[in-house]
């Protein structure tokens, strides 16, 4: 008996994946939570002090950068260094997998730029790539 081949299976219209794949419905879960996003975008020029980064990001209360500090950390994409005092300082800084997520960022600030308005201007050079 004659061994039948395989066809490549053609995909209709139909047959098209419609939900996005674990790995972007992951990011997008992540940095969808209010702002995450802009944490991670004030550390893209290194490390700060909880203060700068407060200053940084308007509008965020202390609770929520404490929480979501404490997320990223946990996420292994900030690392949290105390350093020596007087005065005690704690100040937070991107890991290497922090680091990476820099040139998504970049293509989402120049996507920004260019496709909605009102989203050029104060945009700081590091995310010009």
């Amino acid at each position: 008996m004659p061994e039948l081949e395989e066809q490549p299976h053609e995909r209709s219209p139909g047959d098209a994946c419609t939900e996005p794949d674990v790995g972007l419905t992951r990011v997008f879960h992540l940095l969808g939570k209010r702002w995450t996003g802009l944490i991670l975008a004030a550390l893209m020029n290194g490390p700060g002090h909880f203060t700068e980064l407060r200053r940084s990001v308007p509008g965020i209360s202390e609770r929520m950068l404490s929480d979501r500090l404490t997320e990223l950390a946990a996420l292994g994409l900030v690392i949290r260094t105390v350093e020596d005092g007087p005065p005690l300082r704690v100040s937070y800084g991107l890991t290497e997998a922090g680091q990476a997520i820099r040139p998504a960022m970049v293509e989402l600030t120049r996507w920004a730029e260019e496709n909605l308005p009102g989203a050029s201007g104060k945009c700081p050079q590091e995310f010009r790539g």
